[in-house]
């Protein structure tokens, strides 16, 4: 059998200085009211992520290649295309600059350097690992780092000492407090990203490629579970953050900041809170520099039709441009606000064209026979798709 976690990717993928910022957010500003928003959008992530991989493990392809053979209008084919590298290439360019210096600000705080040097040197570990092509490498580092951020947002969770009635409140009880409405998208938005769509793909398509195994069903039934451990841990780990914040800051004067939140740890960790903070703010700067890259290589080469696989020359340029846009933007200190602002129309266009051709083509018999959607994915999925065009319109009508 097979023996990979690609969830794990996933998890070490969403959950970046992004997802720590937003629900550190969401919490220090409106508690638990929106426990229930992320529960939504760690349900469709499993839901979309699930549907991708299968599709990977049933056909053999990428999202990017599915999607491209499935599209029989040249033009269409071809726009759909441009939105791909547009959105996953050069969007992951402009955000890896965010990942870097997420990460170089932990380790700042752990070891004494300028924050320059830092995003120097995390750039030349994730082109190291990334060079290799070594995935059981890439998988062990990942999974390393998970699990360091993991520990550290979970006990500091239960150090910070949540109002659990609230929280289990907060889960059942939708609502969406005044102002609230940009953070629930914000919720969704940082956790059901397009980008992991093709990186969950493409790796268990690679995987079926290369596998002898020929029991799919038993392939499909580990990697739900795999996708829903992992998933599942990225929700957990997210809940943990947004629980501290609530708990250290809701209904509070106190400003919210890394310190402040480290703090929380003192009374049992003393001096060294403010280093196990820092450790899991680094774990998840260093997860997301890693897998954007990766996912931007998977998601561009299977556009254009190169070899999607680790070795290939032709991947390498790809991650490594994105790798290094990244380090020089964050190194210079500049937010390249346009490249973000462009990244964000095509994802909010990218993400609903994918999540309806995810329900499409996951109820055709044709391309996966008897591993098509049952009633409920396609019930949840319907609900996803209405969620993620409307997220995409007002993410477009926003930077309009």
């Amino acid at each position: 059998m097979n023996t990979r976690h690609p969830g794990m990717l996933v998890t070490a993928a969403f959950i970046g200085p992004g997802t720590v910022t937003t629900a550190s957010m969401a919490g220090a500003q409106f508690g638990y009211a929106l426990v229930w928003a992320l529960l939504f959008s760690i349900i469709a992530t499993f839901t979309l992520q699930e549907m991708a991989s299968r599709l990977g493990i049933v056909t053999g392809k990428g999202l990017a290649e599915a999607l491209k053979s499935r599209l029989s209008n040249p033009l269409l084919s071809k726009l759909a295309m441009l939105l791909v590298i547009a959105a996953i290439g050069i969007g992951n360019a402009a955000y890896q600059a965010g990942n870097l210096t997420g990460a170089a600000l932990g380790l700042s705080q752990l070891l004494s350097a300028p924050i320059t040097v830092w995003v120097l040197a995390l750039a030349s570990v994730a082109a190291v690992l990334l060079w290799l092509g070594k995935y059981q490498l890439l998988e062990r580092t990942l999974i390393v780092l998970v699990g360091v951020m993991s520990v550290v947002f979970i006990v500091t969770m239960l150090i910070a000492g949540p109002d659990w009635p609230f929280l289990l409140n907060g889960i059942w009880q939708i609502q969406v407090p005044s102002g609230a409405e940009l953070m629930v998208i914000a919720l969704v938005g940082t956790t059901v990203v397009p980008y992991n769509l093709f990186l969950h793909a493409s790796i268990v398509a690679s995987s079926q490629a290369t596998s002898s195994d020929s029991h799919i069903s038993e392939k499909l039934a580990a990697n739900r579970k795999d996708a829903a451990l992992s998933i599942g841990l990225g929700g957990l780990v997210t809940l943990a953050i947004l629980s501290t914040a609530a708990s250290a800051f809701f209904a509070s004067s106190m400003q919210l900041s890394a310190s402040n939140i480290a703090s929380q740890l003192e009374p049992l960790l003393g001096n060294a809170a403010g280093y196990f903070f820092a450790a899991g703010f680094f774990a998840a700067g260093l997860t997301s520099a890693i897998t954007a890259p990766l996912a931007a290589a998977y998601a561009v080469c299977g556009a254009v039709g190169w070899p999607a696989t680790l070795t290939d020359s032709r991947f390498r340029m790809v991650w490594m441009v994105v790798l290094l846009s990244g380090a020089l933007f964050a190194s210079l200190g500049v937010k390249p606000l346009i490249a973000i602002l462009f990244a964000q129309a095509t994802n909010g266009l990218l993400l609903p064209i994918i999540a309806i051709f995810l329900l499409l083509v996951m109820n055709s018999k044709r391309i996966l026979g008897e591993h098509t959607n049952g009633a409920l994915s396609n019930l949840i999925g319907g609900l996803i798709v209405l969620l993620v065009s409307g997220l995409g319109v007002y993410k477009i009508l926003s930077l309009v």
